[in-house]
């Protein structure tokens, strides 16, 4: 008989997680910053040939935890973003494409840092469908996307390119710009994000310890960045991807990307390429500066020290390398992320070798503070706490594709030097990225007496942990459920289910309600005394509310 899970993380128990004490002396603020399409290989901290400018990100680097083989659990935006927030992969939760809504019941990492005596808080892109906060007590922005089944994928019609797909216009399109939707949108999250942190600290020191999530839609196509980015690399001779494969030699699921993304009747010229990857350069470079006025309200607001801070990313670009543009595929400039975790207090900054994936954060979070995984509830993410620590850690990550430009379950173990890749309808693939870091060579037919043991191990390994039948029927049945139901919401008058951020303006700033020196006093920080002198607040001084004037009389 299966016992039920406890309601809660029972205090002390020992997790799944392997944590029985906090990991840090005390409670840390989180403040966890993710990048959109922001593919590791291309930038310093992972590539010395690199010709992106982040002088925030290496510095922060330098105080990090550095993983230098993380991946994302499948290469697309919301089922990655799924996987990682409830460390489980998209086969277990019906995360299969961008249109996948998730049940509110599954426990994601926000959950478990709430039980902590967490604030848990997100600004930005998080790509819900149906339900939008998913553990979250605050969100301070709507999101970029839709959500809704708009987007939803039809496996029924394979050759069918629907309107919402890439397409070339990105990498045709690429330049400067004054605006964009994508820098209004990164624009409001940081300043919503930034604002958080000031009305935070002007709570005082009773005030619950945050848990702040500031995910960025850049360096995301389209390929333009207003002009002071642009400009950045007005000198640099923008590199040429490294790997040029013909169209009609490419891996059967390249070339089914190829016409997904409307690449197959287009050669695009050097001139084409180098304007793309530099607008893309751009907006990494801009994603920098984010991070950096990020950490740099942590400094004015004395909060940096007592704050673990992550950065990620939810998968890559391929930006040409293969003739290959966006996502959606197992090569290393698509499925492999930017990881760092940043806290030398407890973190002495050190670089991790082994593979890890952005699935591995929950249970990672949960060590960290000090709570608990629940027996029972299902956990495919493992805690990095050994690599955090300098040793031996898990080495093995799995990751799932059921999106547009494949029609069965696409699958990838990584182990060691090895890259395994497998799907029903295409022969299998295996790299080593030790003696191959460009995967030219397919070892799936070696005959080499020891790839060909490596490879036969992966084949029984995948037969045994993954139902290919049984995920490919509940694929086509999810997408026809959604067809159906979208076709239903659009008739007659429409409800959106995108996010509506409260905002009442008849509590901010100065109201004829509010006591005038009352709000101003309250309002400063750092808190001062009568004559102008900083004032040091402790717990057994005066508590300062959530925002000057929010709470009126």
């Amino acid at each position: 008989m299966t016992s039920t899970p406890p309601e809660t993380p029972p205090p002390g128990f020992l997790g799944e997680n392997g944590a029985s004490t906090p990991q840090v002396p005390e409670t840390p603020n989180i403040l966890f910053i993710m990048a959109d399409q922001l593919a590791a290989p291309q930038l310093k901290i992972w590539n010395d040939k690199s010709q992106i400018k982040t002088p925030n990100l290496d510095k922060l680097a330098e105080k990090s935890v550095i993983f230098d083989s993380a991946y994302c659990p499948s290469p697309l935006c919301a089922p990655s973003r799924m996987s990682l927030v409830t460390g489980q992969l998209p086969s277990k939760i019906g995360a299969y494409d961008n249109a996948s809504s998730i049940s509110s019941d599954t426990p994601t990492f926000s959950h478990y840092l709430r039980h902590a005596g967490y604030e848990t808080v997100l600004a930005g892109k998080m790509h819900f469908i149906g339900d939008q906060l998913h553990g979250w007590e605050k969100r301070l922005t709507a999101d970029i996307y839709p959500a809704d089944y708009g987007w939803a994928v039809n496996w029924d019609e394979p050759d069918t390119r629907l309107e919402w797909y890439h397409n070339s216009s990105s990498i045709l399109q690429a330049g400067p710009c004054v605006r964009s939707n994508q820098l209004d949108y990164d624009e409001a999250s940081m300043h919503k994000s930034t604002q958080y942190l000031y009305d935070y600290v002007r709570q005082g020191p009773d005030a619950r310890p945050f848990a702040l999530t500031v995910s960025l839609t850049h360096p995301h196509d389209p390929y333009t960045i207003e002009d002071k980015y642009w400009d950045m690399y007005e000198d640099v001779d923008i590199d040429m991807p490294s790997v040029e494969i013909k169209k009609e030699d490419q891996d059967p699921h390249s070339k089914r990307l190829q016409h997904v993304c409307d690449l197959e009747d287009y050669d695009f010229t050097p001139e084409q390429i180098k304007k793309a990857k530099r607008a893309y350069y751009g907006a990494c470079s801009y994603v920098d500066d984010c991070i950096g006025k990020l950490l740099e309200v942590l400094d004015r607001c004395k909060l940096r020290d007592n704050t673990i801070i992550i950065f990620s990313g939810d998968h890559g670009d391929m930006l040409g390398e293969r003739g290959l543009w966006y996502k959606m595929s197992y090569f290393e400039s698509s499925v492999r992320v930017p990881m760092l975790i940043s806290y030398p207090k407890a973190y002495t900054p050190h670089r991790v070798t082994e593979n890890v994936s952005t699935l591995d954060l929950p249970a990672t979070l949960c060590d960290m503070v000090g709570t608990k995984l629940v027996p029972g509830l299902p956990m495919d993410g493992h805690s990095m706490m050994p690599h955090l620590r300098g040793k031996k850690g898990n080495d093995t990550v799995f990751a799932e594709y059921m999106g547009e430009g494949t029609v069965a379950p696409l699958m990838m173990i990584r182990r060691g030097p090895w890259k395994y890749i497998t799907c029903p309808v295409d022969p299998p693939q295996l790299f080593n990225l030790a003696s191959d870091p460009k995967e030219l060579t397919n070892l799936a037919t070696s005959d080499d007496p020891e790839t060909k043991t490596m490879f036969e191990a992966f084949e029984k390994e995948a037969a045994a942990k993954w139902d290919f039948d049984a995920i490919t029927k509940d694929v086509y049945a999810q997408q026809r459920r959604r067809r159906f139901v979208w076709g239903a919401l659009k008739t007659g008058e429409f409800h959106s289910w995108d996010y509506q951020v409260p905002d009442d303006s008849r509590n901010m700033y100065i109201r004829s309600h509010m006591d005038l020196d009352d709000l101003e006093r309250r309002a400063r920080f750092p808190v001062v005394d009568t004559y102008g002198r900083e004032k040091t607040i402790t717990k057994a001084t005066t508590k300062f509310p959530h925002q000057a004037g929010a709470y009126g009389q």
